[in-house]
């Protein structure tokens, strides 16, 4: 199986209200950043059996944005072993239920979601293996174990489209 772990996208500061934080929407940073990662993935290609999402809205908002630019017909999931609490043995137990998908994608928080992807890259060695920057994607193959395949930034992304956008000008300075 391979699992896409997305970082939830930049949603401002912090609030004090957990209440209030869990409804704390992406800000216009964030909602940039999928579509740079949204577009990425597609480039390359990426399909997923399932998107399965922390249920706090940043991360929905995140999963929403990511999977129309990929292109996802499914039905977002929702599960509490995404959420900011949550434990490896409730990822874990995700994972397992989803066992029979080719290709998942799950859209989280740090610090856990950067824990669990280092707790399965690293054979449960490592909880800071990896630290997923917001709106970062990281690909990992699991099998009998786990291998993190590439990850990339909305930073990188930006920079490459840029980089290419700029490229792809003629130069008119040149006579």
């Amino acid at each position: 199986m391979i699992v896409y772990f997305l970082r939830h996208a930049s949603a401002g500061q912090h609030k004090g209200d957990p209440a209030k934080d869990e409804k704390r929407p992406l800000d216009k940073d964030g909602i940039e950043q999928c579509g740079y990662i949204g577009r990425a993935l597609a480039a390359i290609d990426i399909h997923v059996d399932a998107i399965i999402s922390s249920p706090l809205k940043r991360a929905t908002q995140t999963a929403s944005l990511v999977g129309n630019e990929i292109a996802f017909e499914g039905k977002l999931a929702v599960d509490n072993a995404l959420r900011p609490e949550a434990g490896f043995a409730q990822f874990n137990d995700l994972l397992a239920r989803n066992a029979r998908a080719e290709a998942i994608m799950v859209v989280g928080h740090n610090p856990n979601l950067s824990e669990f992807l280092s707790l399965l890259i690293s054979n449960r060695s490592s909880e800071s293996a990896v630290d997923l920057k917001k709106g970062a994607v990281a690909r990992v193959e699991v099998d009998k174990s786990a291998t993190l395949q590439w990850c990339l930034t909305p930073k990188l992304v930006r920079t490459v489209h840029e980089s290419s956008a700029n490229s792809s000008r003629p130069n008119k300075s040149r006579k």
